[in-house]
């Protein structure tokens, strides 16, 4: 059985769960390479230390650089802070290291490009996160949208609304700088089921919101929730709305997709169901009816062989480790890969330019 020798930059919430996904996902899918926790980097050698004993990985790194250069680390994958993704996405791909990264990509639109374009040139595996899109469900969602189970395609509302930024205990960075705003950190995760779903977007109409000006004690310079108009290359429009002050809401990653022939609903905070609505059944049985994932649905089977026992977050991210050995052992791209998370990137941009004019933005100007 073909080993690789794993390296993750961070141990904080995500470094932890990847270094979960990757010790577990030799065990719950039959992938072609095994992973070995080589070694992990955090913000100094003591953490990384700490990290590597708690995790389980063979040594910590004194830094990252010395983790991106280390010849037993094989892969990289990148949960550090988003203004470093660069240069260590940069550094790994000139060893000719495939890398998969955290969401969002990069610090700037021209930060992601730069990656890519570090990537293509290096010609290895590449991958972004966005782990929400990995559920049985959304997967089983897109594939019924491919198949044509609900025709062409009218409309898409799509949201990620949570409430952590109601409480007193945040960092205070969370609150200054527009790539840790709501359209920064949250809204890429409903682009990207956007894009997903629906298909390429052409134009935005996007207005930012601070909700809160101040946050204890310290001014808050970037958006607290974004709401924008969507227009689609296939003729579609669509809603999108991202807040992280919405009272209650704690994964609101939720999206209705509705086509000629019929609709599909589904909300994270339930995410091992699916409501799908038939548009050609007669009057006495029409409505929308619960798809509880199970075995017959993508990615399910290997964690259970019963349906309806569910997934969790977890679960996803050991598929995202699942889908990034995949592209490595077998060479090929991985959806999404840097190329689609250039275009969330564009999205993005165009939301931004569209707040400050007041007017629609092309994406395709970004």
């Amino acid at each position: 059985m073909a080993r690789i020798g794993i390296g993750i930059v961070g141990g904080g919430y995500m470094g932890k769960a990847h270094a979960g996904a990757f010790a577990a996902v030799g065990t719950v899918f039959e992938t072609g390479l095994k992973p070995r926790l080589v070694a992990i980097a955090g913000s100094s050698p003591e953490s990384g230390a700490r990290y590597a004993q708690a995790f389980g990985f063979d040594r910590g790194a004194p830094d990252w650089r010395a983790l991106v250069e280390d010849p037993e680390v094989e892969a990289v994958v990148i949960a550090a802070p988003q203004a470093l993704h660069r240069e260590i996405a940069e550094a790994a791909f000139a060893q000719g290291k495939p890398v998969l990264c955290e969401k969002p990509m990069g610090l700037t639109l021209e930060d992601a490009r730069a990656m890519l374009a570090a990537a293509e040139r290096a010609g290895v595996a590449h991958m972004v996160a966005f782990n929400y899109s990995r559920t049985p469900a959304t997967q089983q969602a897109r594939r019924m949208i491919a198949e044509g189970a609900l025709g062409r395609l009218h409309h898409l509302r799509l949201e990620h609304t949570e409430d952590f930024h109601l409480t007193s205990i945040l960092p205070p960075w969370r609150s200054q700088g527009g790539a840790n705003g709501c359209l920064g950190d949250l809204a890429p995760h409903p682009i990207n089921a956007a894009l997903a779903l629906g298909g390429p977007v052409t134009e935005v109409f996007a207005v930012l919101d601070t909700v809160f000006p101040e946050r204890n004690g310290v001014t808050v310079t970037n958006d607290d929730q974004v709401a924008m108009t969507l227009r689609f290359a296939s003729g579609a429009t669509g809603q999108l709305f991202a807040s992280r002050v919405a009272h209650g809401r704690k994964m609101g990653y939720a999206y209705d997709v509705m086509g000629e022939k019929g609709a599909l609903r589904f909300d994270q905070e339930d995410q091992n169901s699916l409501w799908y609505c038939d548009g050609s059944l007669p009057a006495e049985r029409a409505g929308f009816t619960r798809i509880l994932t199970g075995p017959a649905h993508p990615d399910y089977g290997p964690f259970c062989a019963g349906p309806g026992h569910g997934t969790g977050f977890q679960d996803q991210i050991i598929i995202e480790a699942k889908d990034f050995l995949t592209a490595i052992d077998e060479g090929r791209a991985v959806w999404p890969s840097f190329a689609e998370a250039v275009e969330v990137h564009r999205v993005v941009a165009a939301a931004r330019a569209s707040a400050v004019s007041g007017t629609w933005a092309r994406v395709a100007d970004f």
